[in-house]
């Protein structure tokens, strides 16, 4: 088997790792620098999950070499056998990835000029003579791409970032929408706290209101170009046109024959001793399946390679009936893409992390979180030290800055986490050294080594107020925690409104009113959530009276304000497949359908659009207060089109149709810890208060 001094280091530990081809040999990309680009290169990337499992990506510029993509081929070849041929391959292409390879990198990818051919190297600078212009595409899927500094590369519908070191402008097109300027912010912070350190400007620019600074820069101003609508975008409603294809040598030459002319197929189809090619041009995706037994001649691409056991969600809805090893009829649990039939999870004990490599491996633990902590509060642009005896809480008030040090052999090593509530303005005035590990975390996504740091305590998030001495908000008097335990079995307890409808029954919740102190388990819940809510116990003080779904006091929903629906599935524990969110938006000049890649959050909802939320067993069609007639007419034919045409056979599935502000607890029960206030705050201000 053939190796590599960068492969003794991949897939260890869970994350994304990124490598350059560099004069035909792999160099690591700074992690600071993921999701930027250069379009004259090609990359390898590997992203590991906590199973574990692997996900191997080719990712080719316009302008790279023959000779560049095929050292990528080759080294993701070996990786692949170096990890023992379990991952799934991708092979990308610039402005054609896929939506896998896309979720990784939530604030949208960076596309360069350049390469290493030109002498362009990644590396973490605090150089302040950068000058380049990126214009910004996209509303889910966001590509940010070097064009020329000059005013003609300026169109009145899209936005644009000059990059000027020191000084970032996004400058907003007088016909650009308002989501689409959300998302460049998101872009332009990116760059402002990675790429720069934190150490840069960010300013707003409308079209005509141009500063002079970028007259200096781009000359007098010309007239800017009209709108364009993107014509190359492709509908994602209709999925039976896939087309499968086997590739055999059983006959003494290689020959694809076709075995199916479209979807929907049966698993009985594939053989475990041959290849196939699932064709789903219409999206503009390949598959290829390795059956466990197929020969390895049989097997010479590099499009979306799929080992038996390691399929994809997108190529199990090809198949009407398909099933997992193991599984048997009912609700199915959700597995692991990889070479993985069923993961058990192993509890984490924190005492154990050293000797147990698996567990830290699954966990993303660097160590038992033993090591110093230091807890800063950001006020006023200053750092100000949180009492170590509340440190665990955390106020919707505050942004908080967490140093962590711990040693590794002989060295001191440290991570620093930022925290803030997604809502709150986050002013980071703390300049980070390239030997230090920056974490950005925002409320509902902390990892589980941040949680650790409170040696096996929750992480508390109250839901207003400040940790400073008096600054904390008078609480109500009836009170509610949501308890909630991570994939990675990590526990958070976070305030949500006092109201029936918030309550889940896969979680565990704590309810203080002026009476009586309640923990309220459902019947889905874990040991640990109950473990968990002890502690919020111990700091809300009282007597504690347990209380089992289904055999509530009045008293209990009294204090709630009433009994009211609430999320009752337990397909959240027991996931048929995992949910996925789309946008319905005719801002290109007609209706189109993308999805939301990686993991969605309540911020993904564009008011301004129709939004679908597939759970599987039912579709929801949410409508935000902007979304135009067009988008609002067209959607729910879109919905039903959608399931209708699904090869897994899911025709005739409910369709709930919902408008913002008005969400029933069956939809937000999908998204942790849902802010029914979120909407009475512009999203746009919300992000220009981090400008």
């Amino acid at each position: 088997m053939v190796s590599h001094k960068e492969f003794e280091a991949a897939g260890k530990e869970p994350g994304l790792q990124v490598w350059r081809i560099e004069n035909l040999d792999l160099k690591p990309v700074p992690k600071a620098l993921h999701g930027s680009f250069y379009t004259g290169d090609a990359y390898l990337l590997l992203l590991t999950t906590a199973a574990p499992s692997h996900n191997i990506h080719m990712w080719l510029g316009d302008e790279c070499s023959q000779d560049e993509s095929g050292a990528a081929a080759i080294f993701a070849t070996q990786l692949d056998d170096f990890l023992g041929g379990g991952p799934v391959q991708f092979r990308e292409v610039q402005n054609c990835e896929s939506t896998t390879f896309l979720g990784y990198f939530k604030s949208g990818i960076k596309y360069q000029k350049g390469g290493v051919a030109s002498g362009f190297k990644h590396v973490v600078t605090n150089d302040m003579d950068v000058k380049r212009l990126l214009h910004v595409k996209g509303r889910r899927v966001i590509r940010a791409t070097e064009v020329d500094l000059t005013w003609s590369s300026f169109n009145k519908g899209d936005c644009f970032i000059i990059d000027l070191g020191k000084d970032i402008y996004q400058w907003c097109g007088s016909e650009c929408n308002r989501f689409e300027r959300l998302k460049a912010s998101e872009v332009a912070i990116d760059i402002r706290d990675n790429e720069r350190n934190g150490r840069a400007k960010l300013q707003m620019v409308e079209e005509g209101e141009e500063p002079a600074k970028l007259t200096e820069v781009l000359g007098p101003k010309t007239a800017i170009a009209p709108s364009t609508p993107d014509d190359d975008k492709v509908d994602t409603g209709n999925k039976k046109k896939g087309v499968l294809y086997m590739i055999s040598d059983a006959s003494g030459s290689m020959k694809v024959t076709s075995v199916a002319p479209s979807s929907p197929f049966k698993q009985a189809m594939l053989s475990p001793e041959e290849c196939y090619i699932l064709d789903n041009g219409v999206d503009r995706n390949i598959f290829v399946w390795k059956g466990d037994f197929a020969l390895t001649e049989e097997f010479d691409l590099q499009i979306q390679v799929l080992p038996a056991g390691g399929e994809t969600t997108l190529f199990k809805q090809f198949f009407s009936d398909w099933r997992d090893k193991d599984e048997t009829t009912g609700p199915r649990k959700a597995y692991t893409i990889g070479r993985i039939a069923k993961v058990e999870q192993v509890p984490f004990d924190a005492s154990s992390l050293h000797s147990n490599k698996a567990m830290a491996a699954q966990h993303g633990m660097v160590d038992d979180g033993k090591g110093k902590v230091q807890i800063w509060r950001v006020e006023n642009g200053d750092n100000v030290p949180v009492d170590p005896s509340s440190y665990g809480q955390f106020f919707g008030g505050d942004c908080y800055l967490i140093l962590y040090s711990y040693r590794q052999g002989s060295r001191e090593q440290h991570i620093i986490y930022t925290w803030w509530v997604k809502q709150e303005v986050h002013s980071r005035k703390s300049e980070i050294t390239p030997d230090e590990l920056a974490v950005r975390v925002t409320q509902g996504q902390e990892p589980p080594h941040l949680m650790s740091l409170f040696q096996g305590k929750p992480m508390i998030i109250h839901s207003g107020g400040t940790s400073r001495k008096g600054g904390q908000s008078k609480a109500g008097g009836t009170r509610l925690f949501h308890i909630r335990q991570s994939s990675c079995r990590a526990t958070r307890a976070v305030e949500v409104e006092p109201t029936a409808s918030n309550l889940n029954t896969n979680d565990v919740f704590v309810l203080k009113s002026p009476k009586a102190l309640y923990v309220w388990r459902g019947v889905g819940a874990s040991d640990e959530e109950m473990t968990a809510a002890k502690h919020v116990v111990g700091f809300l003080g009282g007597t504690v009276t347990q209380v089992s779904e289904g055999k509530e006091p009045a008293d209990f929903w009294s204090a709630l304000g009433g009994k009211k629906d609430y999320q009752t599935s337990k397909s959240l524990q027991n996931t048929v497949q995992q949910p996925r969110l789309f946008g319905c938006s005719n801002k290109t000049g007609r209706l189109i359908v993308e999805e939301v890649p990686g993991d969605f959050t309540q911020s993904d909802l564009a008011t301004d659009d129709v939004m679908i939320l597939d759970t599987w067993d039912q579709l929801f069609l949410w409508v935000g207060k902007d979304a135009n007639a067009e988008e609002r007419n067209g959607a729910p034919k879109i919905a039903k089109d959608y399931v209708d045409s699904d090869p897994s056979g899911r025709k005739g599935l409910p369709i709930t149709t919902i408008k913002q502000g008005a969400e029933p607890p069956t939809f937000t029960g999908w998204f942790q810890a849902w802010d029914p206030k979120m909407w009475d705050t512009d999203p746009l201000e919300r992000i220009r208060a981090r400008f």
